[in-house]
């Protein structure tokens, strides 16, 4: 055996082993806490049961409660401006201008991407009942979707138009240092029919209509693009990736340090008989 010291680096690997593990046990920890909070918020079903709920609730309403559906316009929907028969109830189009930059200290060109226009459109839209489902012609009225957290909608077209380019262009960009690459357009839309999660306040005004709202106590507003099953094995999926995680890491520390330990006990076992 030899002699020589453990070596920095096999110190090093320990240590980041061991810490790269216990950084991966915190996240660890709190997506399950996120998992449980997630859980303890009352999910409610989109039938006549919900009204007497809220009916007899205090000031007929739920604070924050999870409700599913599919969306349904109540009036005439949005057309897609590029998609023919696609049809939804939020539309966003996003022109994104792509050129390249002349760096004069690296003598290179560097890429460069802004938002030229943006535009989005909203129509008064309502969760229904999955067909079915018993909903029995109750809907629930989702306000303010665009103040939700995160809101992702569904892209339904991107174009990426190149620019043209000609003699008189090449001089312009030479005085400029800016070089037009194209425009690229992209349509994203909230489609009529998509199951839509929503997490907010649930009010019951007169008339027995029913409205899902940013909540009033602060707590996050959210409209999710999936069912709520699917959000929870969403959040799982990275749960069971961070415990494995901290288990790998953890083993590979472990690993190392029984090494070193063991290398140890034979240099001075070596040494003794020396």
């Amino acid at each position: 055996m030899s002699d020589s010291p453990v070596s920095p680096l096999t110190l090093i690997c320990v240590g980041s082993s061991f810490a790269f593990s216990g950084l991966f046990y915190h996240l660890y920890q709190q997506k399950r806490q996120e998992i449980h909070n997630i859980e303890k918020i009352p999910k409610v079903q989109l039938n006549k049961d919900l009204i007497k709920i809220l009916a007899a609730s205090h000031r007929k309403r739920l604070g924050y409660a999870v409700i599913e559906g599919i969306v349904q316009p109540e009036g005439e929907p949005l057309a897609s401006q590029f998609v023919p028969r696609c049809f939804g109830v939020i539309q966003k189009v996003i022109v994104r201008e792509h050129k390249k930059v002349w760096n004069s200290i690296t003598n290179t060109w560097n890429d460069r991407t802004q938002n030229s226009k943006e535009s989005t459109n909203t129509v008064p839209f309502s969760l229904v009942p999955r067909g079915g489902d018993g909903g029995d012609g109750v809907s629930v009225q989702v306000v303010s979707p665009l103040e939700a957290s995160n809101l992702c909608l569904e892209p339904v077209y991107r174009r990426l138009r190149k620019a043209q380019e000609g003699f008189v262009d090449y001089i312009a960009q030479g005085l400029s240092g800016e070089k037009p690459v194209g425009l690229q357009e992209t349509e994203e839309m909230l489609r009529v029919g998509a199951t839509l999660t929503g997490f907010g306040e649930l009010v019951l005004e007169p008339g027995r209509v029913l409205k899902l709202q940013p909540p009033r106590d602060g707590q996050e507003y959210l409209l999710l693009l999936s069912d709520h099953k699917s959000f929870l094995q969403q959040h799982q999926k990275s749960l069971s990736m961070w415990k494995v995680l901290t288990a790998l890491f953890g083993l590979a520390g472990a690993t190392l340090l029984a090494y070193i330990l063991y290398r140890e006990y034979r240099r001075q076992t070596d040494n003794s008989q020396a």
